[in-house]
């Protein structure tokens, strides 16, 4: 895992390309590289950072320069070995080991139409001697990130956009329309992009400069055209040999892997697969403050952590997060690089720091699981508001009354139920597309009109259409599987994938999720929803394949959260500063919030009778992330 940056066609490219690298470094501590090379009228740089998993030799250094090529790769190749003998046997000669050389010679050997032989999570710049050719490839589920500005027939790309936004801050302007869909989310949907001249290379695609100023794109993996051939499958389907079979592979390194063991079902299936081919493997584990935990109502997960790591032989090491959350707040809203409003970054974070201090360079995480086998609650919820609508009308509203009375919290604790109970009923009787996008984000139009400036009711409008127009674009007929598809296509490299990369290449560490693989989703799609969600369980067919190797009592606990006691910070830690953000922060003297509406805000959650802890919460960091861009706009001025 790395971090890559790069100028084609771009004025002062090398030097450019260096001061990009060195704001790279947290991703790659073992080592930088830099190549240069004229391409047509211009000339190419390329610049790399180096975190050494797989030949740890300099055969595996990077930039790689081979027979004409020469690439700047982040990421690891799952299936390498196998792509290796393949080449081997049409005589390539491999110099070393590297999962990077694998791609190299494919390349070289196949063009474009080696990406969607690979197995992996992946974001690259390839140059070619030969033509003068750059181009950029990203990864078929949007694992790894990729930024590129264009300016006229040039390029710049990095890792990550704080290093475009520190040199180019003062030529990029914010797009509003981004930062909406920021409130509206919690994070920026991955076709947006919070700067209107900055892009993310999209998932699956690849985009091609050429000497002469053009740009060809392409498109080698779509995961539509996958839920969709899935719908079409009437095979058995053995996820339990399929999970295992990615876990093994994720396994591939040249140091040592950890685990995520929160002790809920997907990373306890991870560790105990682990854990069978890897005896003794390290995993790491969070807890909370006793008062933050209990003012929350947060389930023991520390107690299934416990059970699963004594089963499987696991050196289990457990993390009490107690964070300084007034100075982990703007630091981590500096490495999400993006407006993004959930709190588990700052526990994979910690997580990963920890980690790291003991020399753990790698870990896996359960992450995707829900997204692919409706384990989410808004997925059951969405299917129970389908019954909920059969109810009569004069049944339905005393119900909704009750509920909008009840209080969310009291002085000393949350009442989950009752937000929950409060959430669904703010959805409940909606059209398919617009409950399932209220069930998860956090305004509907109205309250979004009501909060930025009223100049921007445009940009809500398309926000919301673009929501609409991706669930819709698919042609499946099973409920569950549609909203699976809307998750993987936005939540899950939007947010989850996001911060993951983001938080924990902070702490200078590669996070491996064997959930999301390209062979588990084809997998996964070939599952209809009734086995995803059976009766009132989620998840239904996942739980039957880990019954496999997991006892009942952690395959049936109940559903843990990756999270943070929000409410507890909000109310204790936080409080000065939600009320300086709102009487003078600098969205509210901008004119893009707009003042009464956040008042509204907290004065609703201070009474208890609305949860608005994660408004608030992403409030905060937009707050944050947009001074930090006020300050990168003018030191490059």
């Amino acid at each position: 895992m790395c971090g890559i940056a790069g100028a084609y066609h771009w004025p002062d490219g090398g030097p450019l390309t260096d001061r990009l690298t060195k704001c790279l470094t947290h991703r790659g501590p073992d080592g930088s590289g830099r190549y240069d090379h004229r391409a047509g009228t211009g000339e190419v740089h390329l610049g790399h950072r180096r975190l050494s998993i797989i030949d740890l030799s300099e055969t595996g250094a990077q930039p790689m320069v081979a027979e004409g090529l020469a690439l700047t790769y982040n990421g690891e190749l799952y299936n390498a070995p196998e792509l290796r003998v393949e080449l081997e046997a049409k005589g390539v000669k491999f110099r070393g080991t590297s999962d990077t050389e694998v791609l190299l010679r494919a390349w070289r050997e196949w063009g474009t139409d080696c990406l969607p032989r690979l197995r992996g999570m992946f974001a690259f710049g390839v140059f070619d001697e030969r033509t003068g050719e750059l181009v950029l490839v990203r990864d078929q589920l949007g694992i790894k990130p990729l930024f590129f500005v264009r300016r006229g027939g040039g390029v710049v790309f990095s890792s990550e956009l704080k290093a475009l936004a520190g040199e180019l801050g003062g030529e990029l302007r914010l797009d509003e329309a981004a930062l909406i869909a920021s409130l509206l989310y919690y994070w920026v949907p991955d076709s947006r992009c919070a700067y209107r001249e900055a892009e993310k290379l999209q998932p699956g695609t690849w985009a091609r400069f050429r000497p002469d100023g053009t740009c060809e794109r392409g498109s080698y993996w779509s995961l539509r055209q996958v839920a969709e051939e899935g719908a079409a499958y009437t095979g058995d389907v053995d996820l339990h040999a399929v999970i295992a079979d990615s876990t093994s592979k994720h396994l591939l390194s040249d140091v040592p892997v950890a685990t995520f063991l929160s002790g809920g079902l997907d990373s306890s299936y991870l560790t105990a697969l682990a854990a069978r081919q890897t005896p003794g493997i390290s995993a790491y584990t969070i807890g909370f403050r006793a008062e933050d935990a209990k003012f929350e109502a947060m389930p023991d997960d520390l107690k299934y952590a416990r059970i699963v790591a004594k089963r499987f032989g696991v050196d289990l090491h457990e993390i009490e997060i107690a964070p300084q959350v007034l100075d982990l707040l703007p630091r981590m809203t500096y490495h999400l690089d993006e407006p993004i409003g959930d709190p588990a970054a700052i526990n994979s974070f910690l997580i990963c720091s920890a980690a790291r201090e003991a020399g753990v360079k790698v870990l896996l995480s359960g992450m995707g699981a829900d997204e692919l086998f409706a384990g989410y609650r808004k997925h059951f919820a969405n299917q129970l508001a389908l019954r909920y609508q059969r109810v009569p009308g004069p049944v339905r509203r005393p119900i909704g009354a009750v509920v909008d009375r009840l209080p969310v919290a009291s002085a000393s604790r949350g009442y989950r139920t009752v937000r929950f109970a409060k959430r669904f009923l703010s959805f409940a009787e909606l059209p398919e597309e617009t409950a399932f996008r209220r069930s998860y984000t956090m305004y509907d139009r109205g309250e979004l009109l009501d909060l930025v400036n009223p100049d921007l009711a445009a940009e809500v409008d398309d926000v919301l259409t673009e929501h609409a127009d991706t669930y819709n674009d698919n042609a499946l007929t099973d409920y569950v599987n549609r909203m699976c598809l809307a998750d993987s296509r936005m939540f899950l490299p939007g947010l989850n994938l996001a911060y993951t990369d983001r938080s924990t290449m902070a702490a200078s560490t590669e996070v491996r999720t064997p959930f999301v693989d390209v062979e588990v989703v084809k997998a996964a799609f070939r599952v209809p929803g009734n086995k995803k969600i059976v009766g009132r369980q989620g998840k239904a067919a996942l739980k039957e394949a880990a019954l496999a190797i997991l006892p009942k009592e952690i395959v049936y606990r109940p559903k843990g959260l990756f999270s943070a006691p929000l409410r507890a910070w909000m109310s204790r830690d936080l409080a000065p500063l939600v009320r300086e953000v709102v009487n003078e922060g600098v969205l509210v003297e901008s004119g893009f919030l707009r003042r009464d509406a956040l008042r509204k805000l907290v004065a609703e959650d201070a009474a208890g009778q609305q949860d608005r802890a994660k408004h608030l919460w992403h409030i905060l960091t937009l707050e944050y992330w947009y001074r930090g861009a006020q300050a990168a706009a003018a030191s490059s001025s």
